[in-house]
């Protein structure tokens, strides 16, 4: 499995303007999208509803979220959910478990890792990771530095 695409939003936050990305090359804007947006599904749970209510404002206000991202988001903000509610079981049983064979993980800790995973998956596709929020801060300028005999 290769590189996954990013929106052309992102290519342009991180370019260098005029339409380019951050190698130089014309970026397509893809589909013309109504970009709102969506509107949180009623069955999410607590904590994933309070992560969508904290992420959707910022990845709207750059642009990058449509009505049709609604199930992607929600896969995000019920990752997080799960990871969140695993992470505090873990705190109040601690990483391990008495059996018959001994000390063994709290079956809690893979539920923990596997949401992880998919948290950090899901995160790539909407930019919510630091590499990613290095990428924007980059990109946010026109790319023309005075200084730079390159730029």
């Amino acid at each position: 499995m290769g590189r996954i695409a990013q929106p052309a939003a992102l290519r342009l936050l991180k370019g260098r303007g005029d339409g380019k990305d951050s190698a130089g090359r014309e970026v397509n804007p893809g589909p013309a999208f109504v970009r709102v947006p969506p509107n949180p599904p009623t069955w999410l749970t607590r904590e994933a509803a309070a992560e969508w209510r904290r992420v959707v404002p910022g990845l709207a206000r750059l642009g990058l979220l449509k009505p049709e991202d609604r199930g992607a988001l929600s896969a995000y903000c019920e990752a997080w959910s799960q990871f969140v509610e695993a992470t505090a079981l873990l705190k109040v049983e601690g990483l391990t478990i008495e059996a018959k064979q001994g000390l063994l993980p709290h079956p809690a800790v893979g539920i923990q890792r596997a949401a992880g995973r998919e948290l950090r998956a899901w995160a790539a596709h909407f930019g919510l990771t630091p590499s990613t929020e290095q990428a924007l801060a980059r990109g946010a300028d026109d790319g023309k530095d005075e200084d730079n005999p390159f730029a």
